[in-house]
């Protein structure tokens, strides 16, 4: 009896029902929306991710031209105009894969100068003694693992919170960010194909006992990762690693750039499809597409190498400290958007 009332019911108010292809065409249109917008941020993420963590070497990837480079179709257009005045991107490594407490073993400010000449490369040694915003005076790289947590760690909030402390230490705005996890950096060496490096000294490893000798190398993703790594032995400790991993980055941005990434779309996706979990690209994809279209105006097409002039540690804790003369006189060359100007009176602070 109940069975029949209800299918009296259900074929009475049949002909009210709407019909479905209008909702189902519409529902496909805004499920083929997302993916394509999920598709232009992740492009735009590995985008960024070639051009930041791999030393911002855009200019050498992207030759100026007068109109946006090819890559712009792939990643969406923008109807603000190009940024002006410099800019500055924060470039952290992780020696780890994100899913435990990480210290970010490389940090790396990008700066870009207001006149595009070149882009500067900033080290800032993981073992400088600097305050952490809520966690008193500690080594610079303890600060991601301070943000992040160490029970299920979040990349965003160890970023976020090493940004905050790298904008108090330098004075300067930082625009945007990348944190890459030492894995993935692995696998983006492998997808190009390995790096080509030239070490000033001999470096050996203590994880694996590998010797990599004075000279020019090709490096696939595990020695690149062990060359990184290094630091005990070496005359400077971390301070030559710093500078192992600025020629590291330079030699990955010409490889790419011999491989073409930033001029083919396709490339640059299955680049991304590689890198996959192990990138973080902070704040937007707004930010990351205005940062992209800065690629025409860049005049040079090397990066400069530097890093914050520091003193040894005299004794507990054993952080290293700004340089007392130097520092300053960089901290305000960097505020003050002169690093060309700094460099040009230190060139035995340049990379070589």
């Amino acid at each position: 009896m109940i069975e029949d009332d209800l299918r009296a019911a259900f074929a009475r108010h049949e002909p009210l029902t709407p019909p479905t292809g209008p909702l189902r065409a519409a529902i496909d249109r805004l499920a083929t929306g997302r993916r394509r917008r999920r598709r232009r941020w992740q492009a735009g993420g590995a985008a960024l991710a070639v051009a930041g963590v791999l030393g911002i070497g855009v200019p050498l990837l992207a030759p100026e031209r007068s109109a946006p480079p090819p890559t712009a179709d792939l990643l969406g257009g923008s109807s603000r105009p190009v940024a002006t005045g410099a800019l500055n991107i924060l470039l952290l490594g992780l020696d780890g894969d994100g899913r435990e407490a990480s210290r970010a073993d490389s940090v790396v400010l990008v700066h870009i100068p207001s006149d595009r000449s070149r882009p500067y490369l900033v080290s800032l040694p993981r073992d400088l003694g600097v305050p952490i915003p809520g966690h008193g005076t500690d080594k610079l790289n303890a600060a991601f693992p301070f943000g992040a947590g160490f029970d299920r760690p979040d990349m965003s909030k160890g970023y976020e919170l090493t940004r905050r402390t790298v904008a108090e230490l330098t004075g300067v705005r930082v625009d945007a960010g990348v944190v890459l996890t030492y894995p993935g950096l692995r696998r983006l060496t492998d997808a190009v194909d390995g790096v080509p490096v030239c070490l000033p000294q001999q470096v050996r490893s203590v994880h694996t006992r590998r010797v990599f000798p004075a000279g020019c190398h090709r490096l696939d993703g595990a020695a690149s990762l062990d060359l990184l790594r290094q630091r005990r032995g070496l005359p400077e400790g971390s301070l030559d690693r710093d500078h192992n991993a600025r020629l590291f980055a330079a030699g990955l941005v010409r490889q790419a750039a011999k491989q073409g990434v930033l001029t083919n779309p396709v490339r640059l996706s299955t680049l991304l499809g590689t890198v996959g979990p192990d990138l973080l690209v902070s704040p937007d994809r707004a930010a990351v597409l205005d940062l992209m279209r800065l690629v025409p105006t860049l005049r040079s097409v090397e990066p400069s190498g530097l890093s914050l002039p520091v003193t040894e540690p005299t004794g507990p804790p054993f952080h290293l400290r700004p340089d007392p003369k130097l520092a300053p006189e960089f901290l305000t060359a960097l505020r003050e958007d002169r690093l060309g100007d700094w460099a040009a009176r230190h060139p035995e602070r340049v990379d070589r």
